[in-house]
């Protein structure tokens, strides 16, 4: 299998290591249209490879998990459901402004940029990624 090949198909068969590889080593333009979450991904963790937006990044998406798990287990009124992103967005913001000195993707790729949040949880929360982009 072809060296691309194998990067494009190293999301799906969740081997991240080539991607990480191909975000910290190429930087892609913000203005650049995405045709798939596959392009996007690479871009949104170059985003991210300083460690303390990484782990405000973390810490937003976690607390903004547990706020939703207790409005749903615990309030009669579940709008306040809509409310447990702001963590996430609030504590991505103070990393890109502060820390890592860009602009946040969510301005121009919101749905992609939501999913990457996640999945780059995930990938954290695993050990998938490192918080420290440099050792990825």
């Amino acid at each position: 299998m072809r060296r691309k090949d194998r990067e494009l198909d190293a999301f799906t068969r969740n081997e991240c290591t080539e991607i990480n590889k191909f975000a910290l080593n190429n930087k892609v333009e913000m203005d650049t249209n995405f045709k798939s979450f596959k392009e996007f991904y690479p871009f949104y963790l170059q985003q991210h490879s300083e460690v303390v937006c990484r782990t405000l990044h973390f810490i937003g998406t976690l607390f903004g998990l547990i706020f939703l798990v207790i409005v749903l287990a615990a309030f009669n009124n579940k709008w306040w459901a809509f409310a447990s992103p702001l963590w996430g967005y609030a504590f991505g913001f103070i990393g890109h402004y502060f820390f890592e000195h860009n602009k946040p993707a969510t301005f121009k790729n919101p749905f992609y940029s939501f999913a990457a949040d996640l999945v780059m949880f995930t990938e954290l929360l695993t050990g998938r990624i490192k918080f420290n982009s440099n050792k990825s």
